[in-house]
């Protein structure tokens, strides 16, 4: 039988390892991304330079399209206004002469008389090819134009014989005598009209008529040239000039 006291001391086991394996511990490890450094890249930028430069566009095309155009020349607005329309016609009469005339025949012995009512118009008109330059005037700081118009031009009487009253006196009046009265009448008729337009009273209110008319058609041109607020003042030759 061995003797415990003469068997040597037996070779002692290290204990087992029961530490935790560090975390991670046998996984693969992920390769960290590398940092950007340095210019940013072309494909990065280039998005947004194209689209500013087509905002930029944008907004000069629309600016193109939408400003406020320049005002123009007022002068050359008010020639080419006045050359699509050579004549204005500012202002009618109506008038009704009453004239007489007398005829006889037969070394006098067949007397006859003829009374005539003619309506009559005459028209006042403006010549307005004789404005030229020297008869426009543009006050920048006012925005005022001037105007010098020239005389009134009156229509030759414009006869309606067709609404004519007649009245004759002549125990017999041939058909001769009859053509003759009426066609002395319609003379007599003409000048009288011509005569009573131009009384002073008639030509005031004409006056007055083509100055309004006149405003009236040369404020649309200059709005549309660009002087919204301009006014215009209008006289003839020989009247001085409103302030």
């Amino acid at each position: 039988m061995d003797d415990p006291h003469l068997t040597g001391p037996q070779p002692t086991e290290p204990p087992p390892n029961t530490a935790a394996p560090p975390s991670g511990a046998g996984r693969p490890e992920r390769p960290s991304r590398p940092h950007l450094s340095g210019p940013t890249p072309l494909r990065v930028v280039l998005p947004w330079l194209l689209c500013g430069a087509a905002l930029a566009w944008g907004g000069m095309t629309s600016w193109q399209l939408w400003k406020p155009a320049p005002a123009g020349d007022p002068l050359a607005t008010m020639l080419t206004a006045f050359a699509r329309q050579d004549r204005l016609t500012v202002f009618s009469a109506e008038l009704a002469p009453v004239v007489a005339s007398d005829d006889a025949r037969l070394f006098g012995m067949l007397k006859s008389r003829q009374v005539a009512v003619i309506p009559a118009r005459v028209d006042y008109a403006i010549d307005l090819s004789a404005i030229g330059r020297d008869r426009l005037g543009w006050d920048a700081a006012a925005h005022r134009l001037d105007v010098r118009l020239p005389p009134l031009q009156l229509s030759r009487p414009n006869l309606d014989e067709g609404r004519a009253q007649y009245l004759r006196e002549g125990t017999w009046i041939t058909g001769s005598a009859q053509e003759q009265l009426t066609r002395e009448n319609t003379r007599l008729a003409e000048t009288q009209a011509a005569q009573a337009a131009a009384n002073p009273a008639l030509m005031t209110l004409a006056r007055s008529a083509a100055k309004d008319a006149l405003r009236q058609n040369l404020t649309i041109p200059l709005q549309v040239a660009g002087y919204a607020d301009a006014t215009v003042t209008v006289r003839f030759d020989g009247e001085a000039a409103d302030r």
